[in-house]
């Protein structure tokens, strides 16, 4: 397995690095925060101009055709400027419909995503769930005349943006079965349908939903009833391998930042870098940092492994390797920095809080430690 980027690759790294450096100063992220903004418009309009909001997508569908790797490149740079912009969770529900959606569908939605008309995010996540996909207490009930959505989704991230959302829902079996799940797309203005937006403390943001009796036309089932849990799983592993991407280039941010800190701070006359201590964990970190944009590789290029029991292994692995080396490096960072590293003046405090939410994303270290025990017994 090649971990290095080809020449398209790296034009693209470059291009990334150079957009974040343009647009994403931290004071200004601050102000966003500060006023309720948050996510920009006109910036998401740019990353659709650039082609970022379609890399994902085959070229059939109007996509370019890229594979999780290029995706991962755009996370990665995402991560190193904080960005607010509903990427991931558009990313995540662009793919459901390019893989499971009808032509009339697609058409519906991937076409205005394409020019930076649409915003979506993925449903999946309830308050007993403890990260189990198959555990959905969100009931689909089929009529003649269509659907009826009862239940409710909790921490919907990106969904305080979304003009649709794709909402896992269980048209049938028990709340844990692991058959009966089935997919939805809900446009944000769906009668019945109460949301509760709230700031995370990563800055954000998510949204709680309520179904009361929504009714969706029959057209808004996206692929098989009954059988949504295999490509569930797959946009899970998908989600991990973007934020693994994303939590290295938060790394890489963190790990420059301090290095300009121990730089610059003087202390007794001298540079803090020149205690030879503080180099000795200076070299820790960047360790680490390669270590995480190697695991965030892997993963990306571990997607298209065609055995899904492998594939669940290596993400799987992927997220814990990567919680072990945000965790690491983001300590550090702080402990360098000394008091004003968890003050919101400095931007090292804000990339700890969101690897620390990344940490707990999708799965956290005990839970995926635990899937991996079961992919080894399945194998």
């Amino acid at each position: 397995m090649d971990l290095n980027y080809n020449e398209e690759q790296q034009m693209l790294r470059e291009s990334v690095e150079r957009f974040v450096r343009q647009h994403y100063a931290f004071p200004d992220r601050q102000k966003r925060l500060a006023d309720g903004r948050g996510s920009s418009r006109e910036l998401w309009q740019q990353m659709a101009e650039l082609g970022w909001l379609t890399i994902s997508l085959p070229e059939e569908d109007g996509g370019i055709g890229g594979s999780v790797a290029d995706t991962a490149i755009v996370m990665e740079g995402l991560g190193q400027a904080l960005a607010l912009e509903p990427y991931l969770p558009t990313v995540l529900a662009s793919v459901l419909i390019a893989r499971l959606g009808t032509d009339e569908q697609k058409a519906r939605y991937l076409g205005p995503l394409a020019e930076g008309q649409l915003q979506m995010a993925v449903a999946f996540t309830e308050p007993q769930a403890r990260y189990q996909l198959d555990d959905c207490a969100t009931r689909l009930e089929v009529r003649d005349d269509g659907m009826v959505l009862e239940g409710g989704k909790s921490l919907v991230l990106g969904g305080q943006h979304a003009d649709m959302t794709v909402v896992v829902a269980r048209s049938s079996g028990d709340r844990k079965s692991p058959d009966g799940l089935s997919l939805v797309l809900m446009d944000r203005e769906s009668p019945g349908l109460e949301r509760r937006d709230y700031q995370t403390n990563d800055g954000q943001g998510a949204v709680d939903m309520h179904f009361n009796g929504v009714r969706l036309p029959a057209s808004a089932l996206l692929g098989v009833r009954g059988e949504a849990l295999p490509d569930i799983e797959y946009i899970l592993d998908l989600a991990i391998a973007c934020v693994a991407s994303e939590a290295a280039g938060a790394v890489s941010s963190l790990c420059q930042a301090t290095l300009e800190y121990l730089r610059n701070r003087t202390q007794f006359g001298r540079p803090l870098g020149a205690n030879q201590a503080l180099q000795h964990r200076m070299v820790d970190m960047f360790i680490a940092q390669e270590e995480s944009r190697s695991i965030a590789l892997y993963g990306a290029m571990m997607m298209e492994e065609p055995d899904p029991v492998a594939r669940k292994r290596a993400l799987s692995l992927t997220k814990v390797e990567i919680a072990r080396t945000a965790r690491h490096v983001a300590q550090e960072a702080v402990q360098l920095h000394g008091a004003m590293g968890v003050t919101e003046e400095l931007s090292v405090g804000h990339y700890f809080k969101r690897l620390t939410a990344i940490n707990a994303t999708f799965g956290d270290s005990d839970w995926h430690l635990h899937r991996i025990a079961q992919c080894d017994h399945q194998q």
